[in-house]
C-alpha cells in the first residue's frame, strides 16, 4: 500500500478524523434529542427531522447561488435564506448562518432538534440541519407563494381581501399557540416577512423564528420602533414579547401598511379606526369585526407585558371571525393554485452513470477494474518496430499501475500511470480515466478533471470520459455543469446501445 492509502479510502468523507467524530456526535445527539433516527421518513407529507450533508445543500441551492436567495426580512438580515431543490424534487428553504454564529456545534444541534420536533399544518416545518466545520444551516419546507409582506405591501394585481386577513391572523395565532403548548413559547422577530403562503395559498409561520439568529445574538433585526419595549430595556425575549410582535402583525393586516406601534396606538386611542384601516378595503369589510381586531391589537401593544392577552385568548377571539371557511386561500389571495410541473424526462442511467450521479467513488472503482481495457480497442496501432525495450518498460509501468489501482493504492497507481503517460508512445483513455479516479480519491479534483478531458480527446465518443468529468465537476462544486455532463454521457451510452442493437 502507498502512503495515500489511508486518506484516499475515506474520500467519500473527506473530513479529518476529528471532524468525522464531531459529525457522528452530532448525529447521535440529534437522534437522542429528537427521538428520531436519520431516516427521513415522511409523516403527513412532512419529512422527519434529519441531518443533511453540506454537499446535498450545495447541490440543492446551486452552490448557494445569489439567484437562489429568498428574502425573509425587509431589512438586511444577518443570515441569508436560500431556496433549493433536493434530488427527490422537493423544494426546501435553507437558512445559512454567518460564520461562527453558533461556535458550539452541540448547542446548535440541540436547539435545531428541539424545533425539529414540532409538526403543525400552520408551520413551515423544520426538516433538518447541517453542521460541517464552521457551517451552521437549517432546512425547512419551502413556501412557494411568498410572504405576507409581499402580498400586503407590494401587491401587483390585488390586495388581500378582508376575510383572508382574518384567516391569516387566526392561523398565525394557532401556530404560536401550538408552539407554546409544545414548550416553544419564544418566537424571535415576528413580522410580516415571517408569515408565508404554501402551494394552496394557506398561511404558515416560518419555523426559523423559533431559533435565535445566533447563540448570543440579537433576537430582533427589524427597526427598533417595532421592537417590544422590554426587549429594548433588557435584551430578553419573553412570551409576552411575542404577543407584542403579533400585535404589530395585526396592525399590518388592518392598515395594509407598516405603521409603528406607537402611531397605531395613537390612532386607536383617538378612535380613528377608519383612518387606521387600509383604504383599499373601503366598503369591503365588517366594521364590527374590524373593531374586535383593533381591540386585540391595542391589547397586544400594551407597554407593560402583564397587560397583554395570552395566545390562547387571541385564538379564542379570532377563531369565530374566520369566515368563508369553504373558499380556498389561493382564491382569496387572487393567485392560481400551484401545480408542480411534471419532471423533465431524464435518460436512464447505466450502473456507471448511477455511480457517478451519487459520487460513489468506490462503485466507480469497481466498474473500472471490471471493465479493464475493453474500451481502448482501436486507439493504438503499433508497428513491429515500435515494440522496443522502451515500450516493454512502458507496458510494465502500466501493469504495476493496474495492480496498485486494483489494490486501491492510489498514490502508487498515479505514479505508475504517469510513467506510462509521459512516454507518450501509446495513448489509453482507460489509463486517463483510472488516473482521474485516483486523483479524486486523493482529493485532487482539478487534476481529475484534466485527465477526464484527456480521455475524451483520445476517445471523443466514450461515455466514461464524460462521466468522470461529471464527478470531477461536482467535486469542484460546479453542479450545473456536472449535471449537464452526466446527461451528455448518458446520451452517448444510449446512442452506443442503439448502434449495437442495429448492427
Amino acid at each position: 500500500m502507498g502512503c495515500c492509502q489511508s486518506s484516499c479510502l475515506t474520500e467519500t468523507h473527506p473530513e479529518n478524523d476529528q471532524s468525522r467524530q464531531q459529525q457522528q456526535e452530532h448525529r447521535n445527539h440529534s437522534q437522542a434529542v429528537s427521538g428520531a433516527g436519520p431516516d427521513p421518513a415522511v409523516a403527513n407529507g412532512v419529512p422527519s427531522f434529519s441531518e443533511f450533508s453540506l454537499a446535498d445543500l450545495k447541490a440543492a441551492t446551486n452552490n448557494f447561488s445569489s439567484d437562489n436567495i429568498v428574502s425573509e426580512s425587509g431589512e438586511k438580515a444577518p443570515n441569508l435564506v436560500y431556496k433549493g431543490r433536493l434530488q427527490n424534487r422537493k423544494w426546501i428553504a435553507v437558512k445559512k448562518f454567518t460564520k461562527m454564529a453558533w461556535p458550539d456545534s452541540k448547542q446548535f444541534v440541540e436547539e435545531a432538534c428541539g424545533v425539529g420536533k414540532l409538526r403543525h399544518r400552520r408551520l413551515a416545518n423544520l426538516i433538518g440541519y447541517c453542521c460541517d466545520g464552521d457551517e451552521r444551516l437549517l432546512v425547512a419546507e419551502y413556501m412557494i407563494n411568498d410572504t405576507l409582506a409581499k402580498h400586503l405591501f407590494h401587491w401587483e394585481n390585488q390586495t388581500i381581501e378582508w376575510a383572508m386577513r382574518l384567516r391569516v391572523a387566526t392561523c398565525i395565532a394557532e401556530a404560536l399557540d401550538y408552539c407554546s403548548s409544545e414548550g416553544h413559547p419564544l418566537y424571535h422577530d415576528l413580522n410580516a416577512y415571517r408569515v408565508l403562503f404554501d402551494e394552496d395559498g394557506d398561511p404558515r409561520l416560518s419555523c426559523f423564528g423559533l431559533m435565535k439568529n445566533s447563540r448570543d445574538g440579537k433576537s430582533y433585526s427589524t427597526n427598533l420602533a417595532y421592537t417590544p419595549p422590554e426587549y429594548l430595556r433588557n435584551g430578553r425575549v419573553t412570551p409576552e414579547s411575542v404577543i407584542y410582535s403579533f400585535g404589530t402583525v395585526l396592525v399590518d393586516l388592518l392598515s395594509g401598511k407598516h405603521i409603528p406601534p406607537s402611531h397605531a396606538l395613537d390612532m386607536i386611542r383617538g378612535k380613528n379606526i377608519v383612518l387606521l384601516m387600509d383604504s383599499h378595503l373601503e366598503g369591503k369589510f365588517s366594521m364590527e369585526e374590524a373593531t374586535v381586531v383593533v381591540g386585540l391589537a391595542s391589547q397586544c401593544l400594551q407597554y407593560e407585558p402583564r397587560d397583554r392577552p395570552s395566545m390562547k385568548d387571541l385564538v379564542a377571539t379570532l377563531a369565530p371571525l374566520h369566515t368563508k371557511p369553504d373558499v380556498p386561500s389561493y382564491v382569496m389571495l387572487g393567485i392560481s393554485k400551484y401545480e408542480e410541473a411534471p419532471p423533465t424526462p431524464q435518460r436512464p442511467l447505466s450502473p456507471m452513470g448511477e455511480a457517478c450521479s451519487r459520487l460513489d467513488l468506490t462503485a466507480i472503482h469497481q466498474i473500472l477494474v471490471m471493465n479493464h481495457y475493453k474500451d481502448d480497442e482501436g486507439t493504438n496501432e503499433l508497428s513491429f518496430q515500435e515494440w522496443t525495450q522502451q515500450m516493454r518498460d512502458m507496458l510494465e509501468a502500466r501493469k504495476r499501475g493496474d495492480y496498485a489501482f486494483r489494490d486501491k493504492d492510489f498514490k502508487t497507481a498515479i505514479d505508475c500511470y504517469s510513467q506510462f503517460i509521459d512516454v507518450g508512445t501509446m495513448v489509453s483513455p482507460t489509463v486517463f480515466a483510472r488516473r482521474s479516479l485516483c486523483y479524486l480519491f486523493c482529493d485532487q479534483p482539478d487534476a481529475a478533471l484534466a485527465d477526464a478531458m484527456q480521455a475524451q480527446i483520445v476517445n471523443p465518443e466514450w461515455p466514461t470520459a464524460f462521466y468522470m468529468q461529471s464527478v470531477a465537476l461536482a467535486k469542484l462544486d460546479m453542479h450545473k455543469d456536472a449535471a449537464d455532463m452526466l446527461n451528455e454521457a448518458a446520451g452517448l451510452e444510449e446512442k452506443k446501445q442503439r448502434v449495437v442493437k442495429g448492427s
